[in-house]
């Protein structure tokens, strides 16, 4: 089964356009960018920039500005050129630019002809500072740097003049020139503006214009040994290529002076407008690449692509996709205030991400033998195992291999099990996946105490089918044949620091906060379908996470695979365990590298809603009608009635839509997350709008993917789900051409994997319904999407 289109770079950069051009969700940017335009501006153009230092590997920071920047462009016709600002030469290397188009094309964007350098224009720059100096608004000053920030003054004194500041033109000009062509050694001189030294804005006191810097520069090599200072260059290069939004973060603000500064004394071809929005800070994470740098330094990562950096190169050696990026990007959306973005969001989106395009399969981490005595030791049943759930639109399933010797996982069993297990323990019962029933007989110990293997039996008429007597089996645990399995190493990946804000302790170093758990390799064993993986393949390991095929080191003889991420955030239920006061004796202690276990309904927990209903006859009433008349089940009606806030969301919500079981459903499952995280009455939508949220997709007005995508929406930014739809460009696409089209293109852009389909490998279908929903943002009609796919697949066009 491959995954391997899921990242094909002209499908994400189809997907990313076809984002792009969707209906445009509004923010502060977008509306000055509108009034610019209905006011005329600059012609009616929009020109954007993503500037990158060559200093450093790009961060999701960057992605964020990565992707407004491009996105406006898109959205509005415009162009986004990349430019490179390499001005500081000592700390410059052609290893990071090369780096950042590929991270910038990963990401699906292009800029087309428009790759410039700052560096294009040192010899404008230059022209245009002599000429500053001719007007007497520029000179050369000849004190220490020390001795300049001294001068400087502060934000209740005013500066000093520098003793040179009224050099004469001729003077500064021939300084100027000797300082080009190498008379002096670095530090000797600067060049220096000359606006107001008793300025409020300490950044127009006499700012520093050019520095001397004798060094090897990766583009013009020794032609200069000056070099423009970032705040000089930058106004510039943004006038020099028509740039009409100049956006930046928001550290620059009090820059926008000496921006509009310098570019109000040159005869600049365009005066480009900036703006600052709020740079994206994430918890559990540092962005400064400084710091990115000494992690890679000393050795406390593996280099700027370890699955742990948050660097655009680590999260794309991790698994994540760029589609995830980008939804991330959209739904923290652009801000005028410095906030920290809960990690959690990013993670949600990943898992969104990867639902549709990430096959199940069957690995065991932790392996502990099981022989089924009652099996024949020659037997092999081969089990036909669907790589995808009921909710997702794929078809496709591979043979399982089922023999006598098995291997579990060795957290699925428990000597003294606890309360509620529902997994292995002596004489329990479970269901083994797409298998039978087994029941655990025998433990079997080595000389140290250590339980070495289960010998149990299995129920024969169990194969796709519960027993015959009516006995309920409550839990189902994933297994590999012990005959078939493929060894493979597994990287389990974690937060890479134990606390939210590593470095918000100027005092403490933020290294001493580095999570000792990052990183836990196991070796491991696959089920049989994924030998001869290749690499940068994703996978859903059922009850583990989502995995990829390592794109470094895995090969198809030796397996590794990193851990994308859980299929659950088990990090607040980890935190809380290790705060808590004690955990149950017979409780298996909390672990990183496992899932976490299924969570509690919504709202308080079944103690605490019976004594709610106890002191309140209203919701006791409400908890029998919805099992009588609304026919929900006990455990809904449990969770529905529990809490007077939960319950009069219900009800609100089903004043908006009167499908009692799907609204229950998706409150309790959907919502379920962000319950256990915020009260509901503190989300930032009410009842009705989640009611008609599902009735959207009840009618069949969005698919459920869709719906996922405006609840993430309600749930970051509030809004009416109606008008989230419309905005995002979300309805349905039930028009059979659409469609058509839609699959031609994803035909087309996978040959071989067509190719390998005709030839026999049917489980690709589901590969092809999982491009056809993502080239359609998750917006196709399921069945008239499979039907038009068979077609298309069965004739050869």
């Amino acid at each position: 089964m491959s995954s391997t289109s899921s990242n094909d770079p002209s499908s994400v950069a189809r997907d990313a356009a076809g984002a792009a051009a969707a209906p445009r969700r509004s923010n502060f940017i977008r509306d000055i960018i509108d009034r610019d335009l209905a006011a005329g501006k600059r012609g009616g153009q929009v020109v954007t920039r993503f500037p990158p230092e060559p200093n450093g590997y790009l961060h999701i920071g960057h992605a964020k500005s990565i992707c407004l920047n491009f996105g406006l462009a898109l959205d509005y016709g415009g162009r986004c050129h990349l430019r490179f600002d390499d001005t500081n030469p000592e700390k410059e290397e052609v290893e990071y630019v090369d780096s950042i188009q590929a991270d910038v094309r990963w990401l699906g964007f292009d800029w087309g002809e428009h790759l410039h350098f700052a560096s294009d224009y040192f010899e404008q720059m230059y022209a245009w500072a002599e000429q500053l100096i001719r007007d007497g608004k520029a000179y050369v000053d000849s004190q220490s740097r020390e001795q300049i920030r001294e001068n400087r003054g502060s934000i209740y004194e005013p500066g000093k003049d520098s003793p040179y500041r009224d050099r004469s033109v001729d003077e500064n000009l021939d300084l100027f020139r000797r300082m080009r062509a190498g008379e002096f050694a670095d530090g000797e001189h600067v060049l220096r503006a000359r606006i107001d030294m008793a300025a409020p804005n300490m950044l127009l006191r006499d700012p520093l214009l050019y520095r001397i810097k004798h060094a090897h520069h990766h583009r013009t090599g020794d032609a200069w040994c000056i070099y423009p200072m970032y705040d000089y260059a930058h106004c510039l290069e943004d006038a020099i290529e028509h740039v009409t939004h100049s956006i930046c973060t928001l550290e620059f603000e009090e820059n926008r002076a000496l921006y509009d500064w310098i570019l109000d004394q040159l005869p600049v071809p365009a005066h480009p407008q900036q703006i600052e929005f709020a740079r994206l800070s994430l918890d559990y994470t540092v962005m400064s690449k400084r710091k990115l740098l000494e992690l890679v330094r000393d050795g406390h990562v593996a280099g700027w692509d370890d699955p742990r950096m948050p660097t655009i190169a680590g999260l794309r050696r991790r698994g994540v996709t760029p589609k995830a990026i980008r939804d991330f990007a959209d739904m923290i959306g652009v801000a005028k205030a410095n906030s920290t973005v809960d990690i959690g969001k990013l993670e949600f989106c990943i898992r969104e991400a990867l639902n549709p395009i990430a096959p199940r399969v069957m690995a065991v981490l932790d392996p502990l033998k099981v022989t089924l005595t009652n099996w024949p030791e020659d037997r092999v049943d081969t089990l036909d195992a669907a790589y995808w759930p009921h909710d997702v639109p794929n078809e496709g399933a591979r043979p399982v291999p089922f023999g006598r010797t098995l291997y579990i996982e060795r957290d699925d069993f428990a000597e003294v099990p606890p309360k509620k297990w529902h997994r292995l323990a002596p004489g329990a019962e479970v269901r083994l996946r797409h298998a039978y029933v087994i029941r655990c007989d025998e433990v079997v110990r080595d000389a140290a105490g250590q339980v070495t293997e289960l010998r149990c039996t299995v129920d024969l008429d169990t194969r796709g089918a519960d027993p015959a007597d009516g006995r309920k089996i409550k839990g189902t645990l994933h297994w590999v044949s012990a005959a078939h399995a493929v060894p493979a190493e597994v990287r389990l990946y974690d937060r890479l620091f134990s606390v939210p804000k590593p470095d918000g302790d100027p005092e403490v170093d933020f290294k001493t906060h580095l999570n000792p758990e990052s990183l836990v390799v196991r070796q491991a064993l696959v089920e049989p379908s994924l030998a001869g993986t290749p690499g940068d393949q994703r996978f859903q390991f059922e009850r583990q996470g989502y995995f990829v095929t390592d794109a470094v080191d895995s090969r198809p003889d030796r397996l590794v695979f990193n851990r994308v991420v859980g299929l659950r955030d088990s990090w607040a239920k980890l935190v809380a365990a290790e705060a808590g006061p004690q955990a149950a004796p017979s409780a298996p202690a909390p672990r990183r590298d496992k899932p976490a276990a299924p969570k509690e309904p919504a709202g308080p927990r079944t103690s605490e809603r019976d004594q709610r209903r106890a002191e309140s006859p209203e919701l006791a009433a409400r908890f029998e009608r919805y099992q009588r008349e609304l026919g929900l089940t006990r455990e809904d009606a449990d969770v529905l009635s529990g809490d007077p806030a939960v319950s009069a969301f219900f009800e609100a919500a089903l004043l908006a839509h009167d499908g009692p079981k799907t609204v229950a459903n998706w409150l309790v499952n959907e919502l379920q997350r962000e319950l256990k995280e915020r009260p509901i009455d503190q989300l930032p939508f009410d009842g009705r709008a989640f009611g008609r949220l599902v009735a959207l997709v009840d009618r069949g007005a969005i698919a459920t993917p869709a719906g996922k995508e405006v609840l993430a929406h309600l749930l970051a930014h509030g809004g009416d789900p109606e008008a989230i739809v419309r905005e995002r460009g979300l309805e349905k696409v039930d028009d059979r051409g659409a469609l058509e089209a839609a699959i031609a293109t994803v035909l087309a852009d996978n040959p071989d994997e067509v190719t390998r389909y005709r030839g026999g490998s049917k489980q690709l279908f589901g590969f092809f319904m999982g491009q056809v929903m993502q080239a359609t943002r998750g917006k196709a009609d399921p069945k008239l999407a499979k039907q038009l796919l068979t077609e298309h697949l069965a004739q050869g066009r």
